[in-house]
């Protein structure tokens, strides 16, 4: 059993403080001056939502109906699944019916006339036959390996929710990367048109003769060096766009039509605080080690009841006859006959019974 939390309300000295700013500043996105912490809040499972963003709703959405490593880890999870179904089968009896029919030709086949008639000496013998076996599970084997199998499929459903989950982080990073790309490219071109009319300005007055040339040079090297800052935020962008489409499923040739910019996005409003231990107990990965120590745990278990002697019970029934009908119906006209037979012989042996005792008196 796990430890109780401490009996703390908070984790400073102080009251944990709201990230507000001053209450005239308003961001056009909600930001900071609207958020807040909520003690003991939980982040809901479709998180991206809370950007409150269409198009990186769609992208989403893309991403999980077109990946290919979420697909092979829920048809993981199907095998697993069904793997648990099988097992459990071996709690019950098991029943196998083997149908036989052959054709056999009766004795002194061979002493005949080849004028005679050799199909009279061919008949058909029907030997149907079922067999009902059942294990006892004594010691606890199949029981274990079925808990075996059960934490395997634990495991590969929280294998299945950490894909999702990086999935769909690495999806919301790389828009919300692209529009902090977008950003900076923007500022760099205000930057740059900036500094480009300022150098005009210095070269009227260079021509005026109100400034040195010195100055003039200052402001062209400013300007060349903002310049250079430009294609590599370009190069990191046309990036970024790479990534989102190989994250959606698609070819690099089909380029994802969504694009994002920081106002677009909106900051979630509230944000949720809890202990570290509860995140901890939400990880996917500790999940599924938790789900292999119980799946080696069974195994041993397993391995001991191999040790031990193993139990068959098992019923075999059946039946003979020359025809089909004799077979599927007890009541045929040569069975009845055949039981007939039987009395007559068992009345015969009761009636020479009695008259032996008489005798003997």
């Amino acid at each position: 059993m796990p430890p109780e939390a401490p009996p703390v309300t908070r984790y400073t000295k102080e009251t944990l403080a709201n990230p507000s700013a001053a209450d005239s500043v308003r961001t056009r996105q909600g930001g900071s001056a609207d958020q807040s912490f909520v003690s003991g809040g939980d982040i809901p499972g479709q998180w991206w939502t809370l950007f409150h963003s269409k198009a990186l709703n769609r992208l989403v959405e893309q991403a999980l109906a077109n990946n290919p490593n979420l697909e092979a880890a829920q048809a993981g999870l199907r095998i697993a699944q069904q793997n648990v179904l099988a097992q459990k089968g071996t709690l019950y009896p098991t029943l196998t019916a083997t149908p036989q029919a052959q054709e056999a030709q009766a004795p002194g086949l061979n002493l005949q006339s080849p004028l005679n008639n050799q199909s009279q000496y061919l008949y058909s013998l029907f030997t149907p036959q079922a067999v009902v076996s059942y294990s006892p599970d004594v010691f606890g084997g199949n029981r274990r390996q079925i808990e075996s199998l059960e934490a395997t499929t634990e495991n590969q459903r929280f294998q299945l929710e950490a894909a999702y989950l990086s999935l769909t982080a690495n999806v919301v990073a790389a828009a919300i990367q692209e529009a902090s790309l977008r950003a900076q490219i923007d500022a760099t071109k205000r930057v740059i048109q900036a500094q480009t009319e300022v150098l005009g300005l210095y070269n009227k007055q260079l021509s005026l003769g109100q400034i040195a040339g010195a100055d003039v040079v200052q402001q062209q090297a400013a300007l060349a060096l903002s310049q250079q800052l430009l294609p590599p935020l370009e190069k990191q962008l046309a990036i970024q766009r790479d990534l989102l489409t190989a994250l959606a499923g698609r070819l690099p040739s089909n380029e994802v039509s969504e694009t994002f910019t920081l106002s677009a996005l909106r900051l979630p409003t509230r944000l949720p605080v809890s202990l570290p231990s509860r995140l901890v107990q939400q990880r996917p990965d500790v999940k599924a080690a938790e789900a292999l120590v119980q799946q080696a745990s069974a195994n041993v278990g397993v391995a001991v009841a191999n040790r031990l002697p193993q139990f068959n019970i098992s019923v075999t029934g059946g039946s003979s006859a020359v025809r089909l009908a004799q077979v599927v119906n007890p009541g045929h006209p040569s069975s009845r006959s055949s039981a007939r037979r039987r009395r007559r012989s068992s009345t015969r042996a009761r009636c020479s019974g009695g008259s032996g005792r008489r005798r003997r008196r």
